[in-house]
């Protein structure tokens, strides 16, 4: 397991009993995470100081219990970026931390590759992996079907300094743009995708994970460029093995594009035991 331990505002203070205590800059959430399945005392006093909890509620959904005024979004840093934090209805916060570790991989690779590259980064949501490229040196296409999501976004590339680099802002279908993208010729060097588990599209379209990756993968090949650097696949199902997307791109680029793929499960450390959690993984294939 790779975790991200590169954080300077953001700290897993502990985790037990299907909840995880969080410090986003000095601000301390509860959230409920369901790997925490362990049933371990409470090691941290800070608990019973959280500034907000979010509860789950039986008939899906959730909603915050505030037990002190907090502002409607603040701003933490990770490296030389600065990300907005905002609680959401769904429990998230705008940042998903355990990413970090792969921002820092796809800098190291971008630095090192002696050329320019050019990244898609498809369900890019807030854009933490789109700036991590961007802040290396790449020129990103950030793609994401929700309108609000891609302004959060830019909000996060103003706030981190890189407002007025190579970075194209779309707000489109995934597949969609990936198949129109094939059509006009344009290629990548790079493709960063993070899918969701389960979703619906706006005509009531059902999206899982397990039932569409391989397609989508397959189409993402298209748009290579003859010289690929990296792809990265990231997954957030449980139910969906690491070793499971690593073989698909095993079997959809290798035999083009040569190369090298590999899995991993990444997490975040928890400072209060030393121990860590995991929080999706992530599969990757790139040049040799």
């Amino acid at each position: 397991m790779r975790p991200a331990t590169s954080w300077q505002d953001y700290e897993l203070i502990d985790a037990t009993c299907g909840n995880r205590l969080e410090r986003w800059g000095s601000t301390l959430l509860v959230r409920p995470d369901p790997q925490v399945v362990w049933k371990s005392p409470e090691t941290s006093p800070l608990w019973a100081k959280a500034d907000a909890v979010y509860h789950r509620s039986e008939r899906g959904g959730g909603q915050w219990e505030y037990r002190r005024r907090l502002p409607e979004k603040w701003k933490i840093g990770c490296g030389a970026l600065t990300l907005v934090v905002s609680p959401t209805g769904f429990k998230h916060t705008g940042v998903f931390p355990e990413q970090a570790v792969n921002w820092a991989w796809y800098e190291e690779k971008i630095k090192a590759a002696g050329r320019p590259i050019k990244v898609l980064n498809l369900f890019g949501y807030t854009g933490g992996a789109t700036l991590a490229c961007a802040a290396a040196g790449a020129s990103v296409c950030h793609v994401d079907a929700s309108k609000g999501i891609v302004a959060w976004a830019r909000e996060n590339a103003q706030a981190s300094g890189l407002a007025d680099r190579p970075i194209r802002w779309i707000v489109d279908d995934c597949a969609k743009f990936v198949a129109r993208e094939i059509r006009r010729g344009n290629t990548y060097d790079a493709i960063i995708m993070d899918p969701p588990s389960y979703g619906r599209g706006p005509g009531g379209e059902v999206w899982k994970l397990e039932d569409n990756i391989y397609d989508l993968i397959a189409l993402c090949a298209g748009v290579l460029s003859e010289q690929p650097l990296f792809v990265a696949v990231n997954s957030y199902t449980t139910g969906l093995s690491p070793a499971v997307m690593e073989y698909i791109l095993k079997t959809t680029l290798c035999n083009k594009h040569g190369g090298v793929t590999s899995c991993d499960e990444i997490g975040l450390p928890v400072s209060s035991t030393g121990g860590v959690v995991p929080c999706g993984a992530t599969a990757i294939w790139q040049e040799a």
